[in-house]
């Protein structure tokens, strides 16, 4: 059994998402050379949302790049050697870019490492710096986001779910409970 707790709606969610991006402004001191990469599938949205809410703010277009990082996940195993993953979309060079990696939710840190040597591979950025929408703790590698939409420290017993809009037709964060079944 489980129970589920709305964390964040949607006007938390924007309001976390605007904050972020003008935490990003301010850090790196405008738009220059930035360029947003979002992690497949929910950090790609969240990507684009940001990217749009800095054109908002200083009316610069910055680029959106999309990472599948599957390829790149140490727990694949066999798999890995023989599956075909979907392509990655980055439609600008990364080499001497301010990379703004971006994602959903940090775990544990090992799909970021993943995606850290996806970028590697395609060219030598300026920095990599993480905005994720939810950190919850946990992590197995030293990793840490720089730009954070809330903390929400978890028990290994519990999820967080986001749900966009562009993937689920509703904006929220789900806190999901496993419910202890010995009473």
């Amino acid at each position: 059994m489980t129970s589920n707790t709305i964390l964040m709606d949607q006007s938390a969610i924007n309001r976390s998402l605007s904050r972020i991006a003008h935490e990003i402004l301010e850090r790196n001191k405008g738009t220059d050379h930035l360029a947003f990469i979002g992690i497949r599938s929910r950090g790609i949205p969240l990507a684009y949302r940001l990217a749009q809410k800095i054109f908002q703010i200083e009316g610069q277009e910055i680029p959106v790049g999309e990472l599948d990082i599957t390829s790149y996940r140490d727990d694949l195993g066999e798999y890995a050697a023989h599956a075909e993953f979907p392509a990655n979309k980055l439609p600008f060079d990364v080499t001497g870019k301010k990379i703004i990696l971006v994602d959903d939710v940090l775990f544990t840190g090992r799909t970021i490492r993943a995606a850290l040597d996806a970028i590697i591979d395609h060219g030598r950025p300026k920095n990599i710096q993480l905005a994720v929408l939810v950190d919850r703790g946990h992590r197995e590698l030293p990793i840490k986001a720089d730009f954070v939409g809330k903390s929400i420290p978890t028990s290994h017993l519990e999820g967080i779910h986001v749900c966009l809009t562009e993937t689920d037709k509703i904006d929220e964060v789900v806190l999901i409970r496993a419910e202890n079944s010995k009473q």
